[in-house]
């Protein structure tokens, strides 16, 4: 059974994506999911997907359901699509729209096509993560793990001193000052 590898880029910083494996056969409800997991958002607003082509442009939309709005197709819908029937060429590309207020927008890319599944993964499943997500309200706190992994991927713990108002010296700096001067003093 074929696997299909997406990553999707938030579309207001593409050096934060996921990537994500769905098997050919499951539809785009499924993909809409994993993309919601993906980058931790909850499942409570309007969605859409639009077929698109390498300028990002939108075209046929597949919906969650059938909004009350204008439409020049009708719209497929998510849960009676399969993602391997949208698949017109080797590097398909959609439009994800979530939460038709805020608008949150992903690019969605396909990346790979592998002939078999990994029985290890329950498709759909996220494969890789790349930068910390945006937060869906406000903002999002450093807590736990993601504090952590900044921590050890900056070394903020070393960070400590040197950090004032200008003009202003900590007491560290004052007794080096004092010493270096006490040295050449004795130099002389």
């Amino acid at each position: 059974m074929a696997v299909l590898r997406f990553r999707i880029y938030w579309e207001e910083d593409d050096a934060i994506y996921r990537d994500v494996a769905v098997k050919h056969t499951q539809n785009f409800r499924d993909l809409h999911e994993v993309i919601l997991k993906a980058y931790e958002f909850d499942n409570k607003h309007k969605a859409t997907f639009h077929r698109s082509n390498d300028h990002w442009q939108r075209g046929r939309e597949i919906s969650l359901e059938k909004y009350e709005k204008d439409y020049k197709a009708e719209p497929l819908l998510m849960e009676e699509t399969a993602v391997g029937t949208e698949i017109r060429e080797p590097n398909q590309k959609f439009i994800f729209v979530y939460d038709f207020n805020k608008n949150w927008t992903f690019l969605v890319e396909l990346i790979n096509v592998s002939k078999d599944d990994n029985p290890k993964l329950t498709y759909p499943c996220v494969v890789r993560s790349e930068g910390i997500a945006p937060s869906q309200y406000g903002t999002k706190g450093l807590v736990g793990d993601k504090l952590a992994e900044m921590e050890e991927k900056y070394d903020l713990s070393a960070v400590g001193e040197g950090f004032g108002e200008e003009g202003e010296e900590s007491e560290g700096a004052e007794e080096e000052e004092d010493s270096a001067t006490e040295e050449d003093d004795a130099a002389f």
